[in-house]
């Protein structure tokens, strides 16, 4: 049995602020019993005004939130997934960045998102995320206290291939940080999470933002970590904070003996089309 910690936070337009944050949730988790802490989407920044943020969007190598993590994982003794940051990618485009970073400040894995958030919702929210990032070209899974851990972020969940993908490659608990905006994350979070988690039979973290951000933005909250055999096992509701939960590697082995979903797996024939 593994204690993970989620970090429910409501990030906004200044870097250092946000980085003070994780840092407090890093010695508090540890401080919980946790081996591992995982972070929401954009932990380091939140800001749709893009001029703006852009002034605060730098290398990898240069961002001082994530020297901070890895400087605060390292004193803490604790592993940290860093659900993402926005960084400087190729030429002239951003990348939204996931970080595994060990109990020695060494950054283990990372990982670009694959599926760009590019919508018009019906509240007259318009969101455009591949005007400014890449999308990454690469799935993950990185060995960690908690398991085999399979990366991925926010708007990638609603791709069940990606994380079938994942399961193939040996991942037993899926990464899902998050900034869901609120309409969507009222109708489909939870049964989005419950359903990646139920299909992969694996454990599914899922660390999110919350509240009223300072660029305007609402955010669904609601960080949950749920078990593969679709049981919630901590759902955070709106309150930033840092949760917890119990993480047991023999769930999934019962799971996948009960219902071997992933062993059962075939390679998917070519449609016929009848008209």
């Amino acid at each position: 049995m593994t204690r993970i910690a989620l970090l429910q936070m409501t990030s906004g337009i200044d870097p250092a602020a946000n980085a003070a944050t994780l840092v407090d949730a890093v010695h508090a988790a540890r401080a919980g019993g946790a081996a591992m802490l995982f972070t929401p989407e954009m932990s380091g920044l939140l800001d749709r005004d893009r001029a703006r943020a852009g002034a605060r969007i730098v290398d990898e190598h240069d961002d001082r939130v994530l020297a901070a993590v890895r400087d605060a994982a390292r004193e803490a003794g604790l592993w940290v997934h860093l659900g993402s940051l926005a960084v400087r990618g190729a030429g002239e485009r951003l990348a939204n960045r996931g970080f595994v970073i060990d109990d020695m400040g060494e950054i283990r894995a990372r990982y670009d998102k694959l599926h760009m958030f590019d919508v018009s919702l019906s509240t007259g929210e318009a969101w455009r995320e591949s005007t400014a990032y890449s999308p990454g070209s690469r799935s993950v899974v990185v060995d960690t206290p908690v398991g085999m851990l399979g990366l991925s972020i926010c708007y990638d969940i609603r791709f069940p291939a990606l994380y079938q993908a994942l399961s193939d490659a040996g991942a037993t608990v899926l990464a899902i940080p998050a900034a869901f905006t609120r309409p969507t994350g009222k109708a489909h979070w939870a049964t989005l999470l419950s359903a990646r988690a139920v299909e992969n039979a694996a454990f599914v973290v899922a660390a999110a933002q919350t509240g009223e951000h300072e660029d305007g933005r609402q955010t669904h909250g609601h960080s949950m970590a749920v078990g593969p055999w679709g049981d919630v096992l901590v759902d955070m509701a709106t309150d930033p904070g840092l949760g917890f939960a119990e993480i047991d590697p023999a769930d999934v082995r019962d799971v996948r003996a009960r219902v071997p979903v992933v062993e059962h797996r075939r390679a998917i024939p070519p449609v016929e089309v009848f008209r």
